[in-house]
């Protein structure tokens, strides 16, 4: 017994508190009890940046002299939001044990958006539903009450950000399917940002989930040494639970979130950024969404490198990114992988055309089992509208591939993941071959740099596995990824594993028997 218990002392901080969440969950669905949780973090960070500035303007000293701390204009000057009294983390902590507690804190959510403008609309109401116990509620309140001791708003808002984020991974692994559409997997993200390296500018995310992206690209800055500040971030999200999630992730680490939109038309049908150009665009869009509107929009201007098919928007995800890219911007984004070599309802001649304008800097080629809501393998685009442009060296008449299939390892067993190793592997390789006195060399099997002609002796296709060195069979019909679409597109159909896998074997015993 002691040496479990030293165990568990030695885990990290949100591991133990996501253990001690999750067995109050209950019989409560992941999908309905993030809101519960994440919200309690969000409420106790408000709450604990409030007490601070509170606190100061209480003691009346120096530049505080004479303060109101009830005054909500003296919060506003400080973009620190204002907690009505009925909100306060300490007033509902008193009030925990208590059967109304459920009430409490929704009507206190009400109160902090009434005060609070930008927050209208984003803070959940779910507290007081009958499934969740008050018993629970009280022992979640104790729980995140105790996270981030003390009272220094950069400290807390470190600690409450990084739990905050920590549990939207694990409630994306919770959901499976679901989750992935709210959550890009932290190593993929990392790994784009390590590659873009977004250190000034606007950054710009047209389907920002839960708000990833932005993130890791504040992260990045400040782990370099760079200023937060010089970056702003831009983005749009279709389905408004998510865009509410995505509000508060960035409001618990300080960021702006002003020009970050919501409508349920989308980013193609209703773009709320027409006039932007960014600096860095950074997506993991949906895989081959087919009911993206293409109908309805086949003239429009965003269309530069032909007409996407109204059944897929992957090429149109690509184009809008394009038009959005400032003269010198760059671009990662995640898709499919048959974006690499469909040739179908005219994708063929639009990559055709993105190359010959040469604006694809580089292709990755990921691991299966990456991401939470498919099994379809996927690739990582890098963009970028002036390749000669000086702040690196002239790359326009070749691409870089790389096929990082191989790299990563299982944390379940249905989902891998990116190391920190793998990462920095693949982004110094980037680097090396971009960059002016890069020490870039081909590595057979890993990276190779192709030039167009290349890619034009290969009819435009651009698997990785074609140019590092693999055999083409094994990059053109890859056996699991096939077995693995199946096998989902099974699951859809038939919601039950055991049922999937009978089905499987007598398919099996049937072909054996032929």
């Amino acid at each position: 017994m002691a040496k479990k218990a030293k165990i568990t002392n030695e885990e990290p901080l949100e591991k133990q508190l996501w253990k001690t969440a999750d067995k109050l969950r209950k019989n409560i669905d992941a999908a309905e009890y993030k809101h519960i949780v994440l919200g309690l973090i969000f409420l106790k960070y408000i709450s604990d940046s409030f007490e601070e500035l509170y606190d100061k303007l209480i003691s009346g000293r120096g530049e505080y002299k004479g303060s109101d701390a009830e005054d909500r204009d003296e919060y506003r000057a400080e973009n620190v939001f204002f907690v009505p009294p009925s909100a306060r983390w300490k007033y509902l902590q008193s009030r925990a044990k208590l059967p109304e507690i459920g009430k409490d804190v929704d009507e206190g959510m009400d109160a902090i958006e009434r005060d609070n403008a930008s927050l209208k609309g984003v803070l959940p109401k779910v507290f007081a539903r009958q499934n969740l116990d008050p018993a629970s509620l009280g022992g979640l309140i104790d729980l995140v009450g105790n996270i981030a001791l003390g009272t220094a708003k950069a400290r807390s808002a470190d600690v409450l950000g990084h739990v905050f984020e920590y549990f939207l991974g694990e409630f994306a692994l919770a959901e499976g399917k679901k989750g992935g559409q709210f959550y890009t997997p932290r190593s993929v993200v990392e790994l784009l940002v390590e590659m873009l390296e977004p250190y000034k500018g606007r950054v710009f995310d047209p389907c920002c989930g839960s708000g990833g992206m932005f993130v890791h690209s504040e992260k990045f800055v400040t782990e370099h040494q760079g200023r937060v500040d010089d970056i702003s971030i831009y983005g749009q999200e279709s389905n408004q639970t998510t865009w509410r999630l995505c509000k508060m992730n960035l409001a618990i680490r300080g960021i702006d979130s002003s020009q970050v939109k919501w409508n349920n038309e989308g980013s193609f049908l209703n773009d709320a950024h027409k006039d932007l150009k960014a600096d860095y665009i950074i997506a993991n869009p949906p895989f081959n969404v087919s009911d993206w509107g293409g109908e309805l929009i086949r003239t429009d201007g965003r269309w530069q490198y032909g007409v996407p098919p109204a059944g897929n928007a992957n090429f149109a995800w690509m184009q809008h990114f394009i038009y959005h890219l400032a003269p010198t911007g760059q671009a990662g984004i995640v898709l499919a992988k048959g974006a690499l070599t469909t040739k179908t309802s005219g994708e063929g001649e639009i990559r055709k055309a993105l190359i010959e304008a040469g604006l694809i800097d580089c292709i990755v080629n990921l691991p299966a089992k990456l991401f939470l809501n498919t099994q379809i393998p996927a690739g990582l685009w890098f963009l970028s509208r002036d390749r000669k442009n000086g702040k690196f060296r002239d790359r326009s008449k070749e691409i870089l591939f790389i096929d990082a299939r191989n790299l990563g390892h299982l944390i379940n067993r249905r989902t891998r993941e990116l190391s920190q190793e793998n990462i920095d592997k693949i982004s110094s390789t980037y680097h090396n071959w971009r960059n002016k006195n890069g020490t870039y060399e081909d590595i057979p099997g890993f990276c190779a740099s192709a030039s167009i002609d290349r890619v034009k002796e290969l009819d435009y296709v651009v698997t990785p596995g074609r140019y590092v060195g693999l055999p083409d069979e094994e990059d053109d019909f890859d056996f699991n990824e096939r077995f693995t679409k199946l096998k989902t597109d099974l699951e859809v159909q038939l919601h039950d594993e055991e049922q999937l896998n009978k089905v499987i074997l007598d398919n099996l015993q049937k072909i054996q028997l032929k």
